[in-house]
């Protein structure tokens, strides 16, 4: 427990004065790289300061000049803060609507151009949320979800969400798929305790929707390379 609010209050004492600075240079500018590196800058920082280990592997997958579709499975709630600061290139993230509403951090978020999800499965907020992460890949962008839509509570695997493969058929943008582990010892979930600890994360070779008939069979895809990179428990139902 006191590790995670140690981590709060890291985030919380750098995170405003980076933003007084950052979000005017923005506003100004219309530059967001400068808030962008700060933002994942911090997030670096904190994860090492606190005993949490990321260990990466098949970042050279990713080229600079290409927009990707990130797709991971989802542990726990330091996934985010161990994942995306490792992914090589700017991307925006799929994020549930009410985390936008955090005061300053959502503003961020906002002008960083992350896409608001609305959890309660209306098929025209669904729709909305994929036009916007269109335009967001249009805009030379990536964009990045956990494709699972929540938190796995046991480790295995869940069903996909449909949205993201809508998304990548749409665009034809490469997908990345991730595989992530070892966060779920790290931050249980419904456990607010941190431990120390090491996450695996794995990205794995693109997968051009290009190559697929149809949705299903993307999803599919998509689904055996992440569970490639798990070990064997996780990667039933």
């Amino acid at each position: 427990m006191l590790a995670s609010i140690g981590l709060v209050l890291f985030y919380t004492l750098l995170g405003f004065p980076a933003a007084i600075v950052c979000v005017p240079w923005t506003l100004l500018t219309g530059n967001i790289s400068l808030m962008y590196r700060c933002g994942m800058g911090i997030a670096r920082l904190g994860v090492r300061l606190f005993g949490l280990r990321p260990v990466v592997t098949g970042k050279e997958h990713v080229h600079p000049q290409q927009q990707y579709l990130f797709l991971s499975n989802h542990l726990s709630n330091l996934d985010p803060i161990m994942l995306l600061p490792e992914i090589p290139v700017r991307i925006a993230v799929f994020i549930k609507r009410p985390l936008m509403q955090i005061p300053i951090l959502g503003y961020c978020m906002r002008l960083a151009g992350f896409i608001p999800v609305d959890r309660r499965g209306e098929v025209e907020a669904a729709r909305a949320s994929v036009r916007t992460a269109l335009s967001v890949l249009q805009s030379g962008v990536s964009v990045a979800s956990f494709v699972e839509g929540t938190r796995s509570p046991n480790g295995r695997l869940l069903p996909f969400k449909k949205g993201p493969f809508y998304l990548a058929l749409e665009s034809k943008a490469p997908i990345i798929p991730v595989s992530i582990h070892g966060t779920e010892q790290m931050m249980r979930k419904g456990s607010l305790a941190i431990r120390r600890g090491r996450a695996h994360i794995t990205f794995h070779p693109p997968i051009l929707p290009v190559n697929y008939p149809d949705r299903d069979s993307l999803m599919a895809a998509v689904r055996a390379a992440i569970a490639s990179g798990l070990p064997d428990w996780m990667r039933e139902q």
